[in-house]
């Protein structure tokens, strides 16, 4: 699984960090961003509900191919 954040869209509205805290938290300045090492959702069953949650889709999950 990979988990992108679009810095440019992100408003800082915190839904995925408030959705799967173990995946997200805002940074210095309010925007969401993934923590170290869990860029690939460390195995929680909320990363795809998290970004259902962000009001302008700036969060994207998808799979990765190995």
């Amino acid at each position: 699984m990979h988990i992108g954040i679009d810095k440019d869209t992100c408003i800082g509205a915190g839904q995925c960090a408030l959705t799967a805290p173990d995946v997200f938290t805002q940074d210095d300045d309010g925007y969401s961003t993934v923590l170290p090492g869990r860029e690939d959702g460390g195995g929680s069953a909320l990363v795809r509900e998290a970004a259902r949650a962000c009001p302008v889709g700036a969060v994207t999950v998808s799979r990765t191919v190995d």
